[in-house]
């Protein structure tokens, strides 16, 4: 692949498209077609955040917090040893060296859940383990490297286990350096204090986010739900990846890329096989899957052609309005809302270039304003055009162009040239190259919008 060679127009490669390669005899002039804001701003208007639900810790992760979490108790609730060696009095190893060292007696074990806890008094220390309550009395901890772990040698390096030698919790420790008061010690509340703010509404809940959930003692917690989109291609010709293809067809790769590309904006993914081109067929599939989606993607059939069912499916009953946008990839476009619970639904293309950008651009944030975070799109830079040949667009429409982008040097590339097969050159890609509708075209070392998809 050459980055040097400008992009051709993405032709659909199924038997459900040639959005840009044939004339569209319904299609009217250019007034007529939505601009791509103003497709967003439809969907947009119309998906709103789901209603919150209390789920349990692991089930709310990826979720959206609806309310915010106060700290009921301090954390960590008591001070506690972050080392594992003896809890002492600070007077008593004031000067200690390994020369001279301080001599004290163990009065017990103070290990990490322990109650009824032994009190440290002058001449005295207690073996303790990291997590472990610092004991009434002690005031620093020395780690056990410091000490001869009270075997009358040298320097330890470590504790024996507690059921090996009993007898290290009697007995005598020599301390070969001092401490400072509350060395080794965290102090209760020096996470979070009682009734301080853990989290804010408006937080995705990740891994941490559901530790310090855990740690403050909730078992539950009420957010908004991870939404459940169901994606379902069409086309007789797609065969199941993993199973032989006959002649004249192709493996479904559309469903996979666009069910892993809602999982990675944050929602559920169910993933339908294909469905042939047959109306009566895909209306009851989609029937079938209301009872468990939030939102419906389909792939392919929305074009102009004779077996495009998606479009003959969803046209008749005038709840899903199919659209010519001024773009490409990604002409054609279909949204509505179906079923009597009004599920949102949206048809994409079936080129599979097309069908990923529609995702990006328009399915995409759909999920995330079901889920409720304030932040629906990928993050845009600018960025400079690295190529050795000026790029061409259509007239009149936004063109996106698969790239590489390099954040240190500011540029983006082009990847995938006029032979380029499609999924490989989109499986190569991180960003999308923005070039506006009244841009034909782009010179080398030109400023151009690009939307990261990383």
């Amino acid at each position: 692949m050459s980055s040097s060679t400008a992009p051709s127009p993405t032709p659909d490669d199924s038997a459900h498209g040639h959005e840009d390669t044939a004339p569209d005899p319904c299609a009217g002039p250019a007034r007529d077609l939505w601009s791509v804001d103003e497709h967003l701003a439809d969907i947009l208007a119309t998906v709103g955040p789901l209603e919150p639900i209390e789920l349990q810790l692991l089930d709310a992760q990826g979720c959206v917090l609806v309310e915010d979490v106060t700290v009921p108790v301090a954390l960590p609730p008591f001070d506690n040893s972050s080392m594992d060696g003896y809890a002492v009095r600070v007077a008593d190893v004031t000067g200690a060296t390994e020369e001279f060292p301080a001599v004290l007696t163990v009065v017990g074990d103070v290990a990490a859940g322990d109650g009824g806890l032994p009190t440290v008094g002058p001449g005295q220390a207690a073996r303790i383990m990291t997590g472990a309550p610092l004991p009434p009395g002690a005031e620093a901890v020395v780690p056990v490297e410091w000490t001869d772990g009270g075997t009358g040698g040298g320097a330890a390096t470590g504790m024996r286990a507690a059921s090996a030698a009993p007898e290290g919790a009697a007995g005598e420790v020599r301390v070969h350096r001092s401490a400072e008061a509350g060395a080794h010690v965290r102090r209760a509340g020096s996470d979070v204090k009682a009734g301080e703010l853990a989290l804010a509404a408006g937080t995705v809940l990740g891994p941490p986010q559901i530790g310090l959930l855990a740690a403050i003692g909730r078992g539950t917690v009420k957010v908004r739900p991870r939404p459940r989109v169901v994606v379902l291609s069409t086309g007789s010709e797609l065969v199941q990846p993993g199973e032989p293809l006959g002649e004249g067809q192709i493996h479904d790769s559309n469903s996979f890329a666009l069910a892993a590309a809602a999982r990675d904006a944050g929602a559920l993914a169910y993933r339908v096989g294909a469905v042939a081109d047959d109306a009566e067929s895909l209306r009851a599939t989609i029937e079938d899957q209301l009872i468990r989606a939030d939102l419906i993607v389909t792939t392919g059939g929305v074009s102009v052609g004779a077996y495009d069912v998606v479009k003959e499916a969803l046209t008749a009953d005038g709840q899903v309005d199919f659209r010519k946008l001024a773009m490409q990839p990604g002409k054609p476009q279909g949204f509505g809302a179906i079923g009597t619970e009004q599920i949102p639904l949206l048809a994409l293309p079936g080129n599979p270039v097309s069908s990923y950008v529609s995702f990006e651009l328009f399915v995409r944030p759909a999920i995330r304003a079901l889920m409720g975070v304030e932040d629906l799109h990928r993050p845009r830079v600018q960025a400079v055009l690295a190529t050795d040949k000026a790029l061409s667009s259509p007239p009149g429409r936004r063109q996106f162009l698969r790239g590489t982008y390099d954040p240190a040097a500011g540029t983006v590339t082009p990847v995938g040239g006029a032979g380029s097969h499609l999924i490989a050159a989109l499986a190569h890609a991180d960003c999308l190259l923005v070039v506006p509708e009244e841009t034909t075209d782009v010179e080398p070392g030109s400023t151009l919008e690009v939307v990261l998809l990383g």
